[in-house]
């Protein structure tokens, strides 16, 4: 898990394919004035989904995973926090869906983090998380980087 400002997002591009133009595409200008929904990057290879949701208790949601996909999650505006938990040995409380890249596991999180507004997480597969912890309407951005 990485946790940063996006005024520090050059530093990751080299990590992963893909990551540069995510970074672009949270980086333009008016992202946050764009509607909700999913805006194709580069194709199934970069994709963001935009959601503007309600926070919750860390009682109210499961931590979840990817195989195909790293996640960056930008918070535009809001207080979120995410539950981190390394994946390996955690047990999977719904089944992976391969269609969905989508698992969710038991457990509570290790680590919650406070993720400020104009700052963004990655998510990499090895990555079990717990997004949208908090109080009231959060606007954020997940940015997925295809990693197969």
């Amino acid at each position: 898990m990485i946790l940063d400002t996006l005024g520090n997002a050059a530093k990751y591009v080299g990590l992963k394919e893909g990551l540069s133009e995510a970074f672009g595409f949270l980086d333009q200008p008016g992202l946050e004035e764009l509607p909700d929904g999913k805006y194709e990057i580069t194709g199934d290879r970069v994709y963001a989904i935009i959601a503007h949701v309600d926070g919750r208790q860390v009682d109210d949601g499961e931590m979840e995973g990817h195989r195909k996909y790293l996640d960056i999650q930008y918070v535009i505006s809001g207080e979120e926090s995410m539950g981190w938990k390394p994946r390996e040995g955690l047990v999977s409380s719904v089944e992976y869906d391969p269609e969905k890249d989508f698992e969710f596991f038991e457990g509570e999180p290790d680590s919650i983090i406070r993720v400020p507004p104009g700052s963004f997480t990655i998510f990499l597969p090895t990555d079990a998380h717990l997004p949208l912890i908090g109080n009231g309407p959060i606007h954020k951005v997940v940015v997925k980087v295809a990693v197969t």
